[in-house]
């Protein structure tokens, strides 16, 4: 599977994704310009430890992007889609894009995807959810659908006793 950030603006952000991305075993495809240089602090602190688990490609623009990526399926995350995201069926080539922060992705763009541009459903009084926790949603549900391939299905009990009248 495959996360894309297009024009991320916010490290913490970016570094959360990028743990999310290794923790199921995502590639991570960011498309510049960056809110932030790649060594910031903040990115580095927010993606932990796992960096040694990623996979980073860095593009130039969208259309950068697109002309390494011919032929592939892109689902586009939005505020402004028809289709809700557990509507849609994802494949484990398929490319997620979410746009920056403060924006979005831009309209020229979403109007060559009407039918795979998706929205995590919300109030309408909300404008818009954080970055990292709209990936982590859509990305969870896309893995559940490809029935976690590749994730721990149980958990694994520490070598120490659990107190079971705490449970």
């Amino acid at each position: 599977m495959n996360i894309v950030l297009l024009e991320p603006e916010i490290p913490q952000n970016t570094g959360n994704i990028a743990r999310t991305c290794a923790a199921i075993g995502a590639d991570l495809h960011l498309i510049k310009p960056l809110g932030f240089f790649v060594d910031d602090k903040y990115l580095k602190r927010a993606g932990l430890d796992y960096w040694n688990l990623l996979n980073v490609s860095y593009y130039e623009n969208f259309e950068d992007f697109k002309s390494k990526h011919p032929n592939s399926l892109f689902f586009m995350a939005s505020t402004k889609a028809n289709n809700v995201y557990t509507d849609v069926k994802y494949t484990k080539d398929c490319f997620i894009i979410f746009g920056k922060e403060t924006a979005g992705i831009p309209e020229y763009i979403l109007k060559d995807y009407p039918e795979t541009t998706i929205r995590i459903p919300m109030r309408a009084e909300a404008r818009s959810l954080n970055l990292a926790n709209s990936v982590a949603i859509v990305a969870y549900e896309a893995m559940r659908q490809l029935n976690f391939e590749g994730l721990l299905n149980q958990g694994k009990l520490r070598e120490y006793e659990w107190n079971k009248t705490s449970i």
